[in-house]
């Protein structure tokens, strides 16, 4: 199983896929509803799917992230709650997950991702386009701390989607703009990505060298994506964020159901 994933016509296509999802991914979230079903079609298990993907989305999380960081998007210091919670939750989610068998797995990822689709079809961004932080606040505090145990939570355990499910909460709970939503957003994909690539690797999950070649892709998907969303704002955000979620709902409905 595992040696097609390294053929080389496979492992290009990967790499394609990895790119276009690391685009995606710095824009509107769903980066993983593209890498991780592509994983599993190139014959990984699950496990090692979950894991490799973590790796791979390390990359490109983090190169966003650092991008809105730099562009003055995201105050790590003004979302300490949001990144500590995200840390625990991916941590448990991980756990968790790694107890669950490969035949419950390949029916639970699959219900997962179409499920995150809809969600996110549905959801609304906000329409804020000032720049300027949210009040900080103890209602805040206890939004962040709830918003990052319950996604990092759902990180770690599945992960596809994940930057969609922030991206769409973010304006539910906050009014701020669709930018710094974005940069939030990323960042904290990023903390749970990493938190549960650490734990995968100490569960052995990881395969080191695919997955840091889909990094290096996803990587300079992100920076394109990251720095095309700066520039173009909400005009471009909104349709790539809508026809991702309507494209992978109904490719994923198809793949599962006929």
């Amino acid at each position: 199983m595992f040696e097609l994933a390294l053929d080389p016509s496979t492992w290009a296509i990967l790499c394609a896929v990895a790119l276009a999802a690391g685009f995606i991914d710095a824009i509107a979230g769903g980066g993983g509803m593209l890498t991780v079903p592509a994983l599993l079609t190139a014959g990984l298990p699950p496990h090692l799917t979950l894991g490799t993907n973590k790796l791979a989305a390390s990359f490109g999380s983090l190169t966003a992230s650092v991008t809105y960081y730099r562009k003055r998007l995201f105050d790590p210091k003004f979302w300490a709650a949001s990144i500590l919670a995200t840390a625990i939750g991916a941590t448990l989610g991980t756990l968790l997950v790694d107890s669950m068998s490969t035949e419950f797995l390949n029916k639970l990822i699959p219900v997962v991702i179409i499920v995150v689709a809809i969600y996110s079809l549905f959801g609304k961004l906000s329409p804020q386009q000032s720049n300027d932080l949210p009040l900080l606040s103890g209602a805040m505090r206890i939004k962040q701390w709830l918003q990052g145990l319950a996604l990092g939570f759902f990180d770690g355990m599945a992960g596809p989607g994940t930057g969609t499910f922030w991206t769409a909460s973010n304006s539910l709970l906050y009014k701020m703009s669709l930018l710094i939503n974005c940069g939030l957003a990323r960042s904290m994909n990023f903390v749970s990505n990493f938190i549960s690539l650490i734990t995968f690797v100490a569960l052995g999950h990881v395969n080191f060298l695919l997955g840091a070649t889909m990094g290096l892709f996803l990587m300079l998907g992100a920076w394109l994506g990251a720095h095309s969303a700066i520039r173009f704002g909400s005009k471009m955000i909104r349709p790539v964020f809508n026809t991702v979620v309507i494209v992978l709902a109904l490719k994923l409905v198809y793949e599962a159901y006929l």
